[in-house]
């Protein structure tokens, strides 16, 4: 093996640690807010909502709505990723694992801490899956494909889509 392909090789392995721990730690920052039980973010308050008047786990919810929004990238000639495919259903089962192993959080400060805990995981969550570079989450592969195919700004877009 050439010192180019074991470089190659080392980088790939390191874009997919950082993907997938960056996917996981995304789906454990969300799980977290809803454990705080001081508000989400719009799609997770769409998935709370589904899944209490479905039935299923808000992380079940969470792969089926990503799916869908995958296939609404069909008409608009948008082409996925790894790490688009990996976001639908990765996040879900990270999300679903974290709230059947991490107890009920009782109290405003400790709720208020987990908020806020969870907050920066985001960040630091979402950093990590996008900078690995294996394509854009559903949500934002819709976002960026419908601003392409108007030209309207990604600002009124991203706005209409999270409405």
């Amino acid at each position: 093996m050439s010192i180019a392909s074991g470089t190659r090789g080392r980088h790939l392995t390191r874009r997919l640690v950082q993907l997938y721990a960056g996917l996981t730690l995304y789906g454990i920052s969300s799980a977290l807010l809803v454990l705080a039980g001081l508000g989400l973010e719009p799609w997770g308050v769409l998935h709370q909502g589904l899944a209490e008047r479905t039935g299923l786990t808000i992380g079940v919810v969470s792969i089926v709505v990503g799916a869908v929004v995958l296939l609404l990238w069909i008409p608009i000639r948008q082409r996925p990723g790894l790490g688009t495919v990996s976001n639908v259903f990765v996040i879900g089962l990270a999300m679903d694992g974290t709230l059947a192993l991490v107890p009920e959080i009782h109290g405003l400060p400790a709720r208020i801490a987990l908020l806020a805990l969870g907050i920066v995981l985001n960040g630091v969550a979402t950093g990590l899956y996008i900078a690995a570079r294996f394509g854009p989450g559903p949500r934002d592969g819709l976002m960026t494909g419908l601003h392409r195919l108007t030209g309207r700004s990604i600002r009124l877009t991203r706005t209409l889509i999270e409405i």
